[in-house]
């Protein structure tokens, strides 16, 4: 009791001395006037292609020291994010129009390179101060906005095309006077405190927006060739007719320029990504959201009449009967309580259902804990790469709970510990294993491409040291353990001649496929969403919805699941294991059609049978992680509904 006072008044102290907040991202940077910032840029992005290129693939601008990377964590690298730093130099407060450098004659090769990047549509993505540069046109009278900025355009009816060598950048900033809170962030840089005793510290002025506009420009070389980076050149006014824009060509000599203003806003550091995350549609998530109320309210009725009007009915009928009566009762069954000799008979493929059980649990625990962590905002867009790395690192921990899953089903299954092992290794190789192989080919593919997507070698073995020194071991700790938890004990005995299933005027599996078209329901319009935001280069950060739809998909594919093997039970069908699984599962098989769906109509512009194979192949990854996940909800609630049940009913 003393220690808790104490630690009460701790408390107490400490929010009397300071006031804080937390700001997400990365922690604040306050710069004083002439400071200087030197932007990063990242790799050239396209939707038409989906293949990333390095940013110094193309004949631009070197830093007077040489190209470094930036460090950069296991997401980046995996997302093919290739962040280096640039030549464009700003000083706070310094509004000024500066030459950086001009090319030497450019051959075929390069000429060609930048036609195709240029045709296909490629943005360069440029970094100040953690924030991506946006670029903002009006369209019909409408702001629309994007990060970075095409390496050239083509015009219309024109076999010419022209490069993107002059950019205006607007840079806002807002005048931050330590006040005295502390301010407390993580991001790509750590961890950082500013208290009170260093507000004079903390005071200067803070980057809260990165805007540009790009134009080409055409420069005289042999003016420009005098000048040295950083030379002060005019101010240019944008858009430039096309005798006055720099056409890409052979022998041509490109100059690049840039000029930078600085603008005070109002923006506050802790709002400067509202308007990169600023969610469109929000009626339609809800409306998503009440469609899959709908869907749970339906099946939660059914459930509710297949419990209470139809079991507790025949159960209490059963119940009050004497011997003699429930002799000549069971004579006479019909219906589940046909069979209730072999509902708990080994189901075929023991321990592949055991194994896609354990992967499912660690696949469906690794996304519930990173939606409700993100929703919670500890995953900041700020931070690249994080939502991936946090997602790995918790796949790999999650290997304890698997084995453990999957050995105690296994003893369940067989009554016996033995082959647990075995089970274990399974369950460590299943899915990571189909996961390697789709991720090799397609590395093959990039790597073909010479496209900054592909995973480095030495990344490869980064991985696999993950998944064999991590996740191996700890899933066969897992599996250890479930060995020592008690069996689940079945209410009823199993006969030892199995019982004929009576022949159906349809294929049972039909039900199972149709099945999933209710939790598809639930997720198709969030699906769209996601899908825009991987392949379009949009952000998607409304994970508070995404934690709805997760906990609503999780519901339906629970009473899918009860539904249809009460229903399968109900035509003496006692094989309802591996279809109360695909009975939630079969909604991955929607999931892959309807990204099929997406790239046809959606993805119109993605050129190139490369593309279509990356964007096939991430789909089918997806599509499994789905099946598992969601068909090892249905199975789990099955299987007790089914223990439930049976528990109820004492038939000698």
């Amino acid at each position: 009791m003393p220690g808790v006072c104490w630690v009460f008044l701790l408390l107490l102290l400490f929010a009397h001395i300071c006031d804080g907040f937390y700001l997400p991202g990365s922690y604040m940077h306050t710069y004083s006037t002439n400071d200087t910032i030197f932007a990063k840029v990242n790799s050239l992005t396209s939707i038409e292609t989906e293949l990333p290129f390095s940013y110094y693939s193309l004949p631009y601008c070197k830093p007077l020291g040489g190209v470094k990377k930036s460090a950069e964590n296991l997401g980046e690298l995996l997302m093919g994010d290739q962040i280096d730093n640039s030549p464009y130099r700003f000083r706070m407060n310094v509004n000024e129009s500066l030459y950086l450098c001009t090319t030497s004659p450019l051959n075929e090769h390069e000429v060609k390179l930048l036609k195709q990047r240029t045709r296909d549509l490629y943005q360069v993505n440029m970094i100040l101060d953690n924030l991506p540069v946006m670029r903002i046109a009006k369209q019909n009278g409408v702001n629309i906005q994007w990060t970075g900025f095409p390496v050239g355009y083509s015009p219309p009816n024109s076999n010419d095309d022209y490069i993107i060598n002059h950019l205006k950048f607007k840079v806002l900033v807002h005048e931050y006077e330590g006040s005295g809170v502390d301010i407390i962030g993580t991001g790509e840089d750590g961890v950082a405190v500013f208290p009170k005793a260093d507000k004079k510290k903390a005071s200067g002025f803070e980057i809260v927006g990165f805007e540009v506009v790009p134009c080409s420009v055409k420069y005289d070389p042999k003016a420009m060739t005098k000048l040295h980076m950083y030379d002060k050149v005019s101010s240019v006014n944008c858009p430039l007719g096309l005798d006055k824009s720099q056409i890409i060509r052979e022998r041509e000599r490109i100059s690049f320029t840039y000029e930078v203003e600085f603008v005070k806003s109002d923006i506050r550091w802790p709002s400067r990504w509202d308007a990169y995350l600023k969610m469109e549609g929000a009626r339609v998530h809800w409306f998503s959201i009440l469609n899959s109320l709908m869907v749970i309210t339906f099946l939660a009725c059914i459930v509710f009449v297949i419990f209470l009007r139809t079991v507790r009915r025949d159960l209490t009928r059963y119940e009050e009967l004497d011997k003699e009566a429930q002799a000549q009762m069971n004579e006479e069954l019909s219906g589940w309580k046909l069979v209730v000799g072999d509902v708990f008979r080994e189901p075929d493929c023991p321990k592949l259902l055991c194994v896609m059980i354990g992967d499912g649990v660690q696949i469906m625990g690794m996304a519930a804990v990173t939606i409700v962590f993100a929703a919670f905002g500890f995953m900041s867009p700020a931070s690249r790469g994080m939502l991936l790395t946090g997602m790995i690192i918790l796949y790999l921990f999650l290997g304890i709970v698997a084995g453990y899953v999957a050995v105690r089903l296994w003893r369940t299954l067989k009554g016996t510990s033995e082959g647990w092992r075995s089970v274990s290794w399974s369950v460590a190789c299943f899915f990571p294993g189909i996961v390697f192989v789709i991720l090799t080919v397609l590395n093959f593919i990039l790597w073909g491409s010479k496209s900054t997507g592909a995973i480095p070698i030495s990344l490869y073995f980064v991985l696999l040291s993950l998944w064999f020194c991590i996740s191996v071991p700890l899933t066969l700790i897992g599996g250890f353990v479930g060995t020592r938890a008690e069996a689940i004990q079945y209410p009823v005995r199993t006969n030892q001649i199995p019982r004929e299933i009576p022949a159906r005027k349809y294929p049972s599996w039909l039900l199972v496929l149709g099945a999933g078209t209710l939790p598809f329901g639930t997720l198709f319009i969030e699906l769209f969403f996601i899908l825009s935001s991987i392949w379009l280069g949009r952000f998607y950060y409304v994970f508070g919805f995404l934690l709805i739809v997760l906990l609503l998909l999780i519901i339906v594919c629970a009473e899918v699941s009860v539904v249809l093997t009460y229903m399968h039970l109900c035509v003496e069908d006692w094989r309802w294991w591996w279809k109360a699984f695909f009975a939630s599962g079969s909604v991955s098989l929607y999931v892959f059609l309807y990204s099929i769906n997406y790239l046809v109509f959606d993805l119109q512009s993605l050129s190139g049978p490369v593309s279509a194979i990356l964007y096939l192949g991430y789909s089918m990854i997806m599509a499994i992680a789905i099946m598992l996940s969601t068909g090892t909800i249905g199975f789990i609630t099955s299987f007790y509904f089914v223990h439930y049940l049976f528990s109820s009913v004492k038939i000698d």
